[in-house]
């Protein structure tokens, strides 16, 4: 651990529960910030805006700005205008991330690409409906990530993974996945922060998606038991994280930074 020189983590479950800090988080981001450790937050969330992300953090403490942010609608932004130039996207997605897509072409039909984000309210049987039609018609399909669930103040809440899956058997086809757990989202974050996998450590509170994906990355996993953990999915997962601790306020403990 002491040749750890960034952190990636991810914010949702990790550092806030419907944007509301965790016990002890705000601390332990500034201990990593005073040892100083590069930092970014990670996230699959697609209801918000990297700038919009940082000023709630921000608001509750957290010493984060818009640039420590990378989110999937924007690291699918940019893997979409290096491997689908032009191409036009049928957006399902519940939430304002239209300053992060770039420059994205929207379209309601005619589609190349069906573009996956979070669910929400508006995943209703019309919206399906259309994405299946344009998959039918030809468009690959792209997720943001397949996301099952996440945890908010109410309890767990139904993501749009669920809804993937309905897709891809529904369609016959496989959605390529730009966020984590992609090899690709954990390369942008490293290259964010300037170091190579095997001087960085991944937070999350997904045992899939946050954590054994980033080791299989090469990163140093840490699961957190706080938001969307269950102990029944860690003993079932598919691998074993690298270290288990109680919450993110542990962390800067487990590298040997003093709070």
């Amino acid at each position: 651990m002491a040749s750890v020189r960034a952190v990636l983590i991810d914010i949702d479950g990790v550092l806030t529960v419907s944007w509301k800090p965790l016990p002890g988080a705000v601390e332990a981001l500034r201990a990593l910030r005073a040892g100083g450790l590069g930092v970014a937050l990670v996230t699959n969330t697609t209801s918000r805006t990297r700038a919009s992300i940082a000023e709630t953090l921000s608001g509750a403490g957290f010493p984060v700005d818009a640039e420590d942010v990378l989110t999937a609608p924007a690291v699918t932004a940019a893997h979409l205008a290096e491997h689908f130039p032009g191409a036009r996207c049928a957006l399902l997605n519940c939430g304002d991330i239209g300053a992060d897509l770039g420059d994205l072409v929207l379209v309601e039909e005619g589609a190349d690409v069906v573009l996956v984000g979070g669910a929400g309210p508006g995943f209703d049987y019309a919206a399906l409906n259309r994405a299946f039609g344009e998959l039918q018609r030809g468009a690959r399909l792209v997720a943001m990530h397949r996301n099952l669930y996440w945890r908010t103040e109410d309890g767990l809440q139904l993501d749009s993974g669920a809804f993937l899956v309905g897709l891809e058997q529904a369609a016959r086809v496989e959605a390529e996945v730009t966020g984590k757990p992609s090899r690709a989202f954990f390369e942008a974050a490293l290259a964010r922060v300037g170091v190579g996998a095997e001087r960085a450590l991944m937070v999350g509170d997904d045992i899939e998606s946050d954590v054994l994906a980033a080791q299989r990355a090469g990163l140093t996993g840490v699961l957190v038991k706080t938001g969307k953990y269950r102990p029944e999915t860690h003993r079932n997962a598919g691998g074993t994280p690298d270290h288990v601790v109680d919450s993110f306020a542990d962390v800067p403990g487990l590298l040997g930074l003093a709070q």
